[in-house]
């Protein structure tokens, strides 16, 4: 009979497991944070999108050769963005190059997204035209945007940021009632041209080939737009809308717009854990006392921490924020 063992001192108990003081990081489940759901496919048989620049009967080989490249306008870890001459017409387009080549599951992935995505047809959405696929690699064929992006942008006239707004949010009511995500809302993937027309970029084909390069990571770049429950799924009780996320991600942008810097204390460019923190842990950001009153409701209906206290796009079309803005849809 073995004897009975005494039990271990609080000395060696001590020694034995020592106490995490670490602050563990939230546990980012993929599945839950960055879900892709499709619309239906289009119909095979409807017709070519007027605004199409070249026709899908025309084959990809011939229809890329009538393109002239005219300079660079953007690159990321995804791909590059060139400016490009459709030569019968002398009319410019951009084109995105999406860097690697990719299996055959993807592409058809990609393939069905991009098709989606020309049947967008909205006056504050990117245009897109055309794919091509050129030895393995994806091009897809956009509306250009002479005025560039609004990174960096600082609009202190609440008039002018009111105009702004209304147009962004007209573009993403619409692609919320088509089922649509954008998932990247951000300054940089917001375009404008010299008529002052603001619309939505860089949707769609991102999200599949960060979600099939990189199972491991949920977002492409950083997560300084990103929503609380987005980036920490523990919030939400692990449920992630993805039209909420959108909005959030559009109040962050616009109270950039109006303060001139990234409206939380830290960089955007920081690191994980530091952005995490900042948009995790601590309160939204307001507008400052100095804005008016129904600029700081707008803000503060789009920055609601509960994602099912944040409006919609189709009601922050109705704020009296956006309401007195003075020019009129589509002019």
């Amino acid at each position: 009979m073995n004897p009975i063992q005494p039990p271990p001192s609080p000395m060696k108990s001590r020694f034995r497991k020592r106490p995490d003081l670490s602050l563990p990081l939230p546990h980012r489940d993929v599945a839950l944070a960055v879900p892709l759901p499709l619309p239906p496919p289009p119909s095979t048989t409807s017709a070519p999108t007027s605004g199409s620049a070249i026709s899908p009967n025309v084959s990809a080989a011939k229809s890329l050769s009538e393109l002239e490249r005219v300079n660079r306008i953007g690159s990321g870890a995804g791909g590059t963005v060139y400016k490009v001459i459709h030569r019968p017409n002398s009319k410019p387009f951009a084109l995105k190059v999406i860097y690697g080549n990719h299996e055959d599951n993807v592409r058809r992935q990609i393939c069905r997204e991009i098709e989606i995505l020309r049947s967008v047809d909205h006056a504050n959405v990117v245009k897109c035209h055309d794919m091509f696929d050129h030895n393995g690699e994806i091009q897809v064929l956009l509306e250009f945007m002479d005025g560039g992006c609004l990174e960096g942008v600082h609009v202190s006239r609440e008039e002018e940021l009111s105009d702004m707004s209304r147009q962004i949010l007209s573009g993403l009511a619409y692609l919320h009632r088509h089922h649509i995500v954008h998932r990247d809302i951000k300054p940089s993937n917001l375009l404008i041209d010299s008529e002052k027309n603001v619309k939505i970029a860089d949707f769609g084909v991102s999200r599949i080939l960060a979600q099939t390069m990189d199972p491991c990571n949920s977002s492409v770049g950083t997560i300084a737009y990103m929503s609380p429950e987005r980036i920490n799924t523990d919030l939400n009780h692990g449920r992630y809308n993805g039209y909420a996320g959108d909005v959030w991600s559009l109040g962050v942008s616009i109270l950039e717009f109006y303060l001139g810097r990234f409206p939380f204390a830290v960089s955007r460019q920081g690191d994980w854990a530091s952005l995490m923190c900042a948009i995790c842990m601590s309160q939204p950001p307001e507008a400052p006392a100095t804005a008016s009153e129904e600029f700081r409701h707008f803000v503060s209906c789009c920055l609601q921490s509960d994602p099912p206290k944040r409006w919609s796009a189709q009601q922050l079309l109705q704020h009296p924020f956006i309401l007195k803005s003075t020019r009129a849809p589509g002019s």
